[in-house]
């Protein structure tokens, strides 16, 4: 969308660079047109420590720099609000939450969300002067309270609405909040009232099954903030002690895609890029295998490229703790995941097919099946105590239970030696082909 009269022609981008507390101007961002164009400033040039935001996309230099895929730079795209972040944002201007989000320009909702944003960006309309727009004082029961507002379209007063402000640059589609406990940098995910299944106590269990498992995960807890409401507590990693921030990118700028070409990212192709580009290539290409399958085995078909991230050094990329493990609404059958996982294109949620293509995460084929039969043993066997943990009755963990988590179509032709090694009471054990054996 261009600039309408009114609107900002331009946003000076501020980093953090490591080590350091507190931010410095790095360039400015300008729409021309329907693209948005980054030039370095020639005091970040000059520094010593200066890095490049991201490469290859805005390498060091004195000359504006155009997006190599879509409209704007990728490492500025994952630095902006998501639907739920602009939904807040029009809330607050307009006192409502249309659901067209066009209404207000990139550079608009870049300057209107909160400053604690993912990564180790912001902006900002001064080159001078940095003035973080903060959060309000607000409970974890009143921002709860705020988001369910914001998603029935009520005007938030505007104490409530400079608090929920700050979760609006963190990015997805579900209602949110960044908060603080302590020393602690908190993601705060809430129940939503359209929500057709325990969606929040779902993704805890997903997520404390795959730190069971040994993936590298964010650290998840559960809190009930108001009677109907439930909050996921997610630690957030890009943050350190001291104000320090971490930069990152996600997989669709890793990958040189923007959204209009996301249905193009696949595993493979990220796996590609971890080989030539990422810390420890090897131990990343087997944790990213292990993410696959633990995404299959819980029914997180939602494993899009902005759910995938590395930190940035300047240098090289890290893949970050893993997060938004969010099983999905399935009634059985055949389904698939978003990335496709071998080169061939080939991307259903099967551990069969999976086992096939290791060869691209670097694992022979037995070690492939090790990573899959150990998680098959650590979700029968963690199943009972992490719901309970959850809190998830006996109806809500049967509507869980083979349907998302070890659906049958995940089992299909896969013969686990795990598979029936450990099941909550009363289970059926499955079959190579995902059909029920009796006892």
């Amino acid at each position: 969308m261009t600039s309408e009269p009114g609107e900002p022609g331009h946003a000076f981008v501020w980093v953090w660079l490591a080590r350091n507390s507190e931010p410095v101007v790095a360039g400015r961002l300008d729409a021309i047109g329907e693209s948005h164009v980054f030039t370095y400033g020639r005091s970040y040039l000059d520094r010593p420590d200066a890095i490049p935001l991201y490469m290859p996309e805005l390498p060091l230099g004195d000359d504006p720099i155009l997006p190599l895929a879509g409209t704007e730079p990728g490492c500025i795209s994952d630095a902006a609000p998501d639907s739920w972040g602009r939904r807040v944002i029009l809330n607050r201007r307009f006192g409502r939450a249309s659901q067209d989000t066009a209404d207000l320009t990139l550079l608009s909702y870049l300057l209107e969300s909160g400053s604690d944003r993912i990564g180790a960006l912001d902006f900002q309309g001064s080159s001078t002067q940095y003035v973080p727009r903060s959060a309000g004082q607000a409970t974890l029961a009143e921002l709860a309270e705020s988001a369910e507002l914001v998603e029935r379209g009520i005007p938030l007063a505007p104490a409530l609405a400079e608090a929920l402000l700050r979760g609006t640059s963190i990015g997805g589609a579900r209602p949110k909040a960044a908060l603080e406990d302590g020393d602690r940098r908190l993601i705060a995910k809430f129940s939503s009232r359209t929500d057709p299944y325990p969606v929040v106590q779902a993704e805890y269990v997903a997520m404390r099954l795959a730190a069971f498992a040994g993936l590298n995960v964010a650290k998840v807890e559960l809190s009930q903030p108001t009677a109907d409401k439930v909050a996921l507590l997610v630690e957030r990693f890009d943050r350190e002690p001291g104000g320090c921030r971490l930069a990152m990118v996600s997989a669709l700028t890793i990958l040189g895609l923007d959204e209009t070409a996301a249905r193009y990212a696949s595993y493979a192709d990220l796996a590609h890029e971890i080989r030539q580009r990422f810390s420890g290539p090897d131990a990343t290409l087997h944790e990213l295998f292990a993410r696959i399958i633990l995404n299959i085995l819980t029914g997180n078909t939602d494993d899009h490229a902005r759910n995938h991230s590395a930190f940035w050094d300047g240098t090289e990329l890290t893949l970050t703790p893993a997060y938004d493990i969010c099983p999905q609404r399935r009634a059985g059958g055949e389904t698939e995941q978003v990335m496709a996982i071998g080169q061939d294109g080939w991307r259903y949620s099967q551990l069969a097919g999976c086992v096939k293509r290791a060869a691209t995460y670097h694992l022979t084929t037995g070690q492939a099946r090790e990573i899959i039969d150990h998680q098959i043993h650590v979700i029968e066997s963690r199943w009972s105590d992490v719901c309970d943990e959850a809190k998830l009755d006996a109806i809500q963990r049967d509507r869980l239970w083979r349907t998302q988590f070890l659906n049958p179509y995940a089992l299909y032709d896969y013969k686990s030696a795990a598979a029936s090694a450990q099941r909550p009471p009363g289970r059926p054990r499955w079959g190579i082909e995902g059909h029920a054996i009796s006892d």
